[in-house]
C-alpha cells in the first residue's frame, strides 16, 4: 500500500504511510465478517425472547452467550515492528595512541526526535507535516541510536569518553594532545516521500568540535552535514534502512573530519 495524496492522518500500518487514524476499541470490530454479525444479532434476539418466556433463570446463560460472541468478534491488536541501526562494527579495532581522545557530548535534538517514533514526510502533499508510523518504532529514540553509533564508529580509531567519564584521568595518561569535545545537534531525521513510490532517508545534523581543556572549551571547527540515502521500499522497513545507512555515512565523515583536526 502506497501513501495517499493529501492525507493528514497518522499512519496505521508498518508497511505504508497511508491509512486513517485508529478508531476507539469496541466489542464488535468494524472489520468483522457479516456472518458473525448475523450470529451475534440472532443470539441476542433468542436471549431476549427466552428471557421474556422463562424469566430471569436464563440471564446467566444469556450473558455468557453474548460475551462469547463478543470475544469472537474482537480483533487482536498488532504489535509495532521495532527497528534499530543494526549491529554496527563487527570486528575489533586497535585504538591509535597518537589521536587525541574524544569526549562525545549528549546529542541535542527537538522533542520529536527524542521519542521512539519513526517519522516520515509526504513532501508531495505537505512537506511541513511530520507524521509517525503507527505500526513501526525505533528500539529507542533516534537521539540515543545516533549517539551509540557515533561512539561505535569513532571509537574504532581513538578513545571515546562520555561527558560523565573521568577526563582528568585521560589527561594524566596522555599529557598531549588535549582531548577534543564533539557536540552534535540532530536537526532532521525522517523518511521523506517525494512521490508515493519514491522516498529517501534524510539526516541533517550540525557538528561542533572544541578543545576540552582545564582552562575551558575552545572552538576549533564546526560543520553541517546533510546526508540522504534512497529507500529500497516505500514503507517503514525501507525508510529505517535508509536512515541507518545515512547515519553510518555521517559517522564516517565525522571520523575523517576529526582526524584532520587532531
Amino acid at each position: 500500500m502506497k501513501p495517499t495524496h493529501g492525507s493528514s492522518q497518522t499512519a496505521d500500518f508498518a508497511s505504508s504511510p497511508s491509512g486513517g487514524r485508529g478508531q476507539p476499541p469496541v466489542c464488535m470490530s468494524s472489520t468483522m465478517k457479516p456472518f458473525f454479525a448475523i450470529v451475534y444479532i440472532a443470539a441476542s434476539a433468542v436471549f431476549i425472547r427466552a428471557t421474556a418466556l422463562f424469566g430471569l433463570k436464563l440471564l446467566p446463560f444469556g450473558f455468557a452467550l453474548a460475551l462469547s460472541a463478543c470475544s469472537t468478534l474482537v480483533d487482536k491488536p498488532s504489535r509495532p515492528t521495532v527497528y534499530d541501526f543494526g549491529p554496527g562494527p563487527v570486528s575489533a579495532a586497535t585504538v591509535a595512541t597518537t589521536l587525541a581522545p574524544l569526549v562525545l557530548g549528549d546529542i541535542q535534538a527537538n522533542a520529536a526526535l527524542d521519542t521512539p517514533a519513526v517519522l516520515y514526510r509526504l513532501s508531495y502533499a505537505n512537506t511541513q507535516e511530520l507524521r509517525p508510523y503507527a505500526q513501526a518504532r525505533w528500539s529507542t529514540s533516534p537521539v540515543q541510536l545516533v549517539q551509540q553509533r557515533l561512539r561505535e564508529v569513532l571509537g574504532q580509531r581513538r578513545s571515546v569518553l562520555g561527558m560523565n567519564d573521568d577526563v582528568a584521568l585521560a589527561r594524566s595518561q596522555r599529557p598531549l594532545p588535549e582531548p577534543l569535545l564533539l557536540r552534535v545537534e540532530l536537526e532532521e531525521f525522517s523518511h521523506v516521500f517525494s512521490s508515493p513510490g519514491e522516498s529517501r532517508g534524510l539526516l541533517r545534523l550540525r557538528a561542533t568540535v572544541l578543545e576540552h581543556s582545564a582552562l575551558g572549551d575552545k572552538l576549533l571547527a564546526q560543520r553541517a552535514l546533510v546526508l540522504q540515502r534512497p529507500a529500497t521500499t516505500p514503507d517503514a522497513a525501507g525508510g529505517t534502512q535508509a536512515l541507518a545507512a545515512a547515519v553510518d555515512a555521517a559517522a564516517l565523515e565525522i571520523d575523517q573530519w576529526l582526524a584532520q583536526i587532531r
